[in-house]
């Protein structure tokens, strides 16, 4: 039987109306204490119940003898460990001013620091990886079309540097690339923090301005250009003020790097507490390519992963891996050299590029769309 997987009490209403039983559903942090419902005679076998409220005359042990899993509510926790959807800017900014940071992303990280960065007890691991896994299926819905209704989305990441300052020409050039995509129809993924991550979702975001209205977006920005510069959030916030509505895009930060405020651009954040977690799924979801300006060892260990995916096609297709900076790619590191070596006699050796021009890079997307790796299954390939 398939189950039926409930996040809003209006799904909930038309499942019972359908003359459904709740029998191998999954109801995922819903109140329920003031929903009418024939308790007494309701099906649950095999249903689960994830952080619901239930009625005071409701025994969770019948229900439980009715076959039904039930996972508890947390106590004391600044986040949802069952949260039916992805964050958006709005919520985890909420509380945030100029003079004081008591936003929900800060609240959220402080408790992740005292109670769950370093040996957590057994209940807040557990509340971290079902608050994980919830990200994890909002990020699905969103990935596969059902939030914005607008079909499965092309996914781009970009990768980059969190140090990267506003002021250098590298972000601009970001900016410029992610807004290009944006217009192409793809949909620009990030790390989420700073530096090259933010080029990437302000360029998505803004993707329908002219390249003279952007780049005044950009002189603007530069006024505060590192994240720990005096007014970079609000200057930010004169940007969305300015621009209330655009682009969506992704953003997919960890608490692991809290020092690092989630940039401001993006539509949809998917924010985790496992950073091995969020950086493997960010290179996964990128099926039509990822792209890596420069950066330090972040980046550096991001293209490894990538490339990881792509030689043993762990994925059951290859997908772009470009270059951008010849430079950073070719004198200041041998990274372009080594993966070109890397990639002799694999599938993925076609799907590598490097270049220093936006519109070299958007062509060669374009032209490369992610190809399956037809099953390849000998010894040889899993050298």
């Amino acid at each position: 039987m398939k189950c039926s997987l409930v996040r809003e009490l209006d799904s909930l209403d038309r499942l019972l109306r359908q003359g459904s039983q709740l029998n191998c559903a999954v109801i995922q942090g819903l109140d329920l204490s003031e929903v009418e419902l024939d308790w007494k005679n309701l099906e649950c076998q095999g249903a689960v119940f994830l952080g619901c409220q239930f009625p005071a005359n409701v025994s969770v042990c019948d229900l439980i003898e009715k076959g039904a899993l039930i996972f508890p509510a947390f106590s004391d926790l600044p986040y949802n460990p069952y949260r039916p959807e992805l964050y958006s800017r709005e919520e985890l900014m909420a509380g945030w001013s100029e003079e004081e940071d008591l936003s929900v992303d800060k609240q959220i990280y402080d408790h992740f620091v005292k109670h769950g960065k370093k040996n957590p007890d057994i209940l807040e691991a557990l509340a971290e990886r079902l608050h994980d896994h919830a990200v994890d299926d909002g990020l699905t819905d969103l990935l596969e079309g059902r939030v914005e209704k607008d079909g499965v989305k092309k996914v781009v990441a970009i990768m980059g540097g969190h140090s990267t300052g506003r002021d250098e020409s590298s972000f601009r050039k970001v900016a410029h690339l992610a807004s290009r995509l944006t217009a192409e129809g793809y949909f620009i993924a990030s790390g989420g923090g700073p530096g090259m991550m933010e080029a990437a979702n302000l360029g998505a975001y803004l993707a329908d301005l002219s390249v003279a209205d952007l780049d005044a977006v950009l002189d603007t920005l530069a006024a505060a250009p590192k994240y720990t510069s005096e007014g970079y959030l609000a200057a930010a916030n004169a940007v969305i003020e300015k621009y209330p509505t655009g682009h969506s895009s992704l953003a997919v930060p960890t608490w692991f790097y809290g020092h690092e405020p989630t940039n401001m651009f993006s539509a949809h954040v998917a924010k985790y507490f496992s950073n091995s977690i969020r950086e493997d799924g960010l290179l996964a979801i990128a099926r039509y390519g990822i792209i890596f300006a420069p950066g330090r060892a972040g980046t550096t260990q991001e293209i490894f992963q990538d490339a990881c995916q792509n030689h043993y096609a762990t994925l059951g297709e290859v997908s772009p891996m470009v270059f951008l900076n010849s430079d950073r790619y070719t004198k200041e590191t041998p990274l372009w050299e080594t993966m070109n070596k890397l990639a002799e006699g694999r599938h993925y050796k076609e799907m590598l590029f490097l270049s220093d021009e936006v519109e070299e890079i958007v062509s060669f997307i374009k032209e490369h769309p992610p190809v399956p790796s037809d099953g390849v299954k000998s010894l040889d390939y899993l050298a």
